[in-house]
């Protein structure tokens, strides 16, 4: 790890940590390192920077430089690198641009900024040279045939490559030849033959050239001065826009991690809503989720109103095992497990969405006055008052059932015939719907179903027409997707 920020005060903001993938050129990946560390030392971010180059010994293989050449191996390198890093760095670095072709098969599973090469050429392209309208590019000729550059930059500009044979006898065997760079070649016939490429593009009518491959810029002392357009240094271009690099700009795939196994049936019946309400045309238009199913956690009901084990430990577990996992937010749904959400959520960096408080939310946004609203939960969740207090901080009025029908309700969730011993019909049906009358007697104009079992049994819709019957999981399910969206 090279640190930059060793000396900064304790007041300072904490540091920030970046990592450099090497082993995909061993010239270009250290260029990309000393040009990194160096920009660091001048950087304004607080705190300092530390650095770490993450190398490992890696064949590059046979045609390397050819349109054939199979990336399989580099792109299991390049994410193994990666995992690696993860927890020790903030933002990485991918100095090879062939790595760039197949990186977004990648970053989605990276927990952290992969910071793209080309969105640091495009942005320099644009700030320094807005009225370029044709760009040269230097690359391989698998970099080529990929359009990569073409779909990246050839937006608004014209990409233009060197004539084939100019690629193939001149590029190539400056890079890959026995008088390449890749071979330890900095001058004589290796910058004549790049010199070639070079004055090739500018005939073609290149008003600047970009270097695609991480090995040229280790010779732009030497290369600028005989180039009649500017030639980019892609590498320092790079590593400035890595070190300027806003977190907040970043718009990466949004991961939804659940709690699940609380309970198991109620986890899978919430993942189907989330997938049943986004809109999607294609299955990559669904949310990422990551689960654990975990039905181990002790059951919440027996640790609130009686001697059970407390879950506040495995919940939390559970929590930042799905954080460590890349989840951007967690969602439990278990209504009696929120009476613990306070207590977890300080030990963890992303937050737990409060299917409680969307509740709440849901039915004030629907209500214009305050409401009556009924309870049906487990002896947990009620005797916790979780729901008391968001509903009574909200100005409406919550209803829990007598003794009576609190038992029925708790025989319809955990009884012999009940829903989490896998019925959804005959007597915990009955007993599900006999409460639901009780609070309409009692006056409830809206009942939230608080258990998120309880909306798995079937009723008779005869019985409960025009009844408004609150499906927190549903509730959540949509409050996810909109987080995400």
């Amino acid at each position: 790890m090279v640190s930059t920020g060793a000396h900064r005060p304790a007041s300072v903001s904490p540091v920030q940590r970046y990592g450099v993938v090497g082993g995909l050129g061993a010239l270009g990946s250290a260029d990309v390192l000393i040009k990194t560390v160096r920009t660091a030392e001048h950087c304004k971010q607080n705190g300092g920077v530390d650095i770490a180059f993450e190398q490992r010994h890696f064949e590059e293989g046979p045609g390397m430089a050819d349109e054939g050449y199979d990336p399989l191996r580099r792109k299991f390198y390049v994410y193994s690198v990666l995992k690696e890093l993860q927890g020790r760095v903030e933002h990485a670095l991918v100095p090879c641009f062939l790595s760039h072709t197949f990186l977004a098969e990648i970053t989605p599973e990276i927990p952290y900024s992969v910071i793209d090469i080309f969105d640091a050429l495009r942005e320099r392209i644009a700030r320094d040279y807005p009225e370029v309208r044709k760009i040269g590019v230097l690359t391989s000729s698998y970099v080529r045939a990929s359009r990569i550059f073409d779909a990246r930059l050839g937006d608004r500009v014209e990409i233009v490559y060197p004539d084939a044979d100019v690629q193939r006898d001149a590029l190539m065997q400056a890079i890959y030849g026995p008088s390449g760079i890749k071979q330890g070649h900095h001058g004589g016939e290796c910058l004549q033959l790049l010199m070639a490429a070079c004055d090739n593009l500018v005939s073609r009518g290149a008003e600047i050239i970009v270097p695609g491959l991480s090995e040229i810029p280790v010779l732009m002392s030497s290369l600028q001065p005989l180039t009649p357009v500017p030639l980019l240094d892609a590498n320092l271009i790079y590593a400035e826009y890595a070190l300027g690099y806003d977190r907040e700009r970043e718009r990466r795939q949004f991961k939804l991690g659940v709690l699940g196994g609380v309970g198991p049936a109620a986890t899978v019946d919430f993942m189907r809503k989330v997938v049943g309400l986004t809109e999607a045309e294609r299955d990559q238009d669904h949310l990422k989720m990551v689960v654990e199913q975990n039905p181990q956690i002790p059951d919440r009901t027996a640790n609130l109103i009686g001697n059970g084990e407390d879950p506040s430990i495995p919940m939390l577990a559970t929590c930042q095992r799905l954080e460590a996992d890349g989840a951007h937010a967690i969602a439990i749904p278990c209504n009696t497990a929120h009476a613990f959400v306070a207590r977890i959520q300080p030990y963890i960096g992303i937050p737990i969405v409060n299917m409680l408080t969307a509740v709440v939310e849901h039915i004030s946004a629907s209500r214009e006055a305050p409401v009556r609203v009924g309870l049906l939960a487990t002896s947990g969740t009620v005797e916790s008052r979780v729901y008391h207090e968001v509903v009574t901080a909200a100005g409406h009025e919550l209803l829990a059932p007598d003794a009576e029908y609190q038992a029925r309700v708790m025989e319809a969730i955990y009884g012999g015939l009940g829903v989490k011993a896998g019925h959804v019909v005959g007597a915990c049906s009955e007993h599900l719907q006999a409460a639901i009358e009780h609070l309409l007697a009692r006056g409830a104009e809206v009942i939230i179903l608080g258990c998120t079992e309880l909306p798995l049994i079937e009723l008779d819709p005869a019985r409960f027409q025009g009844v408004a019957l609150l499906d927190p999981s549903e509730i959540l399910a949509r409050r996810c997707v909109a987080l995400a969206q």
